[in-house]
Protein backbone atom coordinates (compact mmCIF):
# COMPACT_ATOMS: atom_id res chain seq x y z
CA UNK A 1 0.00 0.00 0.00
CA UNK A 2 1.09 3.77 -0.32
CA UNK A 3 1.31 6.35 2.31
CA UNK A 4 -2.16 7.40 1.60
CA UNK A 5 -3.99 3.73 2.04
CA UNK A 6 -4.88 3.53 -1.47
CA UNK A 7 -3.03 0.29 -3.12
CA UNK A 8 -0.18 0.73 -5.53
CA UNK A 9 -2.23 -1.79 -7.88
CA UNK A 10 -2.90 -0.19 -11.25
CA UNK A 11 -6.97 -0.02 -12.05
CA UNK A 12 -8.17 -0.60 -15.80
CA UNK A 13 -11.07 0.44 -17.57
CA UNK A 14 -13.14 -2.40 -19.34
CA UNK A 15 -12.08 -1.13 -22.37
CA UNK A 16 -8.56 -1.55 -21.47
CA UNK A 17 -8.87 -5.52 -19.97
CA UNK A 18 -10.65 -6.32 -23.89
CA UNK A 19 -7.87 -4.63 -25.32
CA UNK A 20 -5.43 -6.36 -23.43
CA UNK A 21 -6.87 -9.55 -23.87
CA UNK A 22 -7.90 -9.09 -27.23
CA UNK A 23 -11.63 -9.69 -26.82
CA UNK A 24 -14.62 -7.65 -26.38
CA UNK A 25 -15.88 -5.37 -23.70
CA UNK A 26 -19.36 -7.81 -23.60
CA UNK A 27 -16.69 -10.54 -23.08
CA UNK A 28 -15.19 -8.69 -20.01
CA UNK A 29 -18.42 -7.57 -18.82
CA UNK A 30 -19.27 -11.51 -18.72
CA UNK A 31 -16.13 -12.47 -16.82
CA UNK A 32 -16.57 -9.59 -14.39
CA UNK A 33 -19.99 -10.58 -13.80
CA UNK A 34 -19.11 -14.89 -13.40
CA UNK A 35 -16.76 -13.56 -11.24
CA UNK A 36 -13.85 -14.93 -12.68
CA UNK A 37 -12.37 -11.53 -12.53
CA UNK A 38 -12.24 -9.34 -9.96
CA UNK A 39 -13.38 -6.01 -10.26
CA UNK A 40 -14.65 -3.08 -7.96
CA UNK A 41 -17.91 -0.65 -8.80
CA UNK A 42 -17.19 2.90 -8.85
CA UNK A 43 -20.83 4.54 -9.66
CA UNK A 44 -21.86 2.99 -12.94
CA UNK A 45 -18.50 1.81 -14.40
CA UNK A 46 -15.91 -1.44 -13.48
CA UNK A 47 -12.43 -0.92 -12.73
CA UNK A 48 -10.14 -4.12 -12.83
CA UNK A 49 -6.96 -4.40 -10.76
CA UNK A 50 -4.04 -5.21 -13.18
CA UNK A 51 -3.50 -8.09 -10.75
CA UNK A 52 -6.66 -9.62 -11.04
CA UNK A 53 -6.21 -9.71 -15.10
CA UNK A 54 -2.69 -11.06 -14.50
CA UNK A 55 -3.99 -14.11 -12.15
CA UNK A 56 -7.27 -14.48 -14.85
CA UNK A 57 -4.33 -15.29 -17.32
CA UNK A 58 -2.30 -17.40 -15.01
CA UNK A 59 -5.14 -19.21 -14.32
CA UNK A 60 -6.98 -20.16 -17.73
CA UNK A 61 -3.49 -21.13 -18.93
CA UNK A 62 -3.30 -24.38 -20.58
CA UNK A 63 -0.39 -26.43 -20.84
CA UNK A 64 0.58 -27.95 -24.42
CA UNK A 65 -1.88 -31.22 -23.64
CA UNK A 66 -4.55 -28.43 -24.06
CA UNK A 67 -5.56 -28.72 -20.65
CA UNK A 68 -5.89 -26.34 -17.07
CA UNK A 69 -3.12 -27.78 -15.66
CA UNK A 70 -4.52 -26.88 -12.10
CA UNK A 71 -7.55 -28.57 -13.14
CA UNK A 72 -5.23 -31.62 -15.54
CA UNK A 73 -3.58 -32.76 -11.73
CA UNK A 74 -6.86 -34.69 -10.77
CA UNK A 75 -7.66 -36.39 -13.85
CA UNK A 76 -5.63 -39.64 -13.64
Amino acid sequence: MSTAGVPANRFMTIAEVAEALRVSRMTVYRLVNSHAIHAVRFGRSYRVPESAVESYIEHSAVDEAGQNPSKASGNA
